[in-house]
């Protein structure tokens, strides 16, 4: 691991009972495990959740529980060079817990790629996407603009995880060669000159 490796985080956005998130989380991750120029670390919102009540602004949180809470998530987040959501999208939008985790961190996503695998019926979560640039400009993070949305996903995957159709491959490999490209130059840029936020 020298300093080619771009570290990223994978933010897994479902929390719903039954969800499918895993499955498309698995497979961006087996993505991410064939490069050579990326490690992947997946932050499941299940597996760490977040508090839901916030402190007074500018103060930290209120209790140890949230405290403890937090230092499973923040410091991973902080370590990322780059982002990946995988989102389903619910009433045109995204998840509950997703934009939770995204309002507890501030300057761990300043100046940094994030990049998008969306799912959903009909629209294959593309309205939820466009809905998190919107909020992810707010917190100075640059989207990159291919995106992977795959539309009825239940059908999208076979039995060992894998696409079924070659195109969400093909996709993913754009996106993450395109998410490289902004990691690698945001991150000297950075180390150049700090980030004035």
């Amino acid at each position: 691991m020298g300093n080619d490796m771009l570290n990223i985080a994978v933010l897994l956005g479902s929390t719903r009972d039954g969800r499918f998130g895993p499955a498309v989380a698995g497979w961006i991750m087996d993505h991410l495990a064939q490069r050579e120029d990326m490690n992947a670390d997946l932050i499941d919102l299940i597996e760490t959740p977040l508090p839901t009540v916030y402190p007074v602004l500018g103060q930290p949180p209120a209790t140890q529980e949230a405290k403890d809470l937090l230092a499973a998530v923040s410091p991973r987040m902080a370590a990322a060079d780059a982002f990946v959501i995988v989102t389903p999208e619910y009433n045109h939008s995204f998840p509950a817990a997703l934009k939770n985790a995204i309002d507890w961190h501030n300057t761990e996503w300043h100046a940094k790629p994030v990049a998008f695998v969306s799912y959903g019926a009909f629209s294959a979560g593309l309205r939820a996407v466009e809905q998190l640039r919107l909020v992810l400009a707010e917190l100075h993070a640059v989207t990159i603009r291919d995106s992977v949305g795959l539309q009825h996903p239940w059908a999208q995957f076979d039995g060992d995880g894998k696409a079924v159709d070659p195109a969400a491959d093909a996709a993913a490999k754009v996106m993450l060669d395109r998410l490289a490209w902004w990691g690698h130059s945001l991150r000297e840029a950075r180390t150049a000159r700090p980030y004035a936020a």
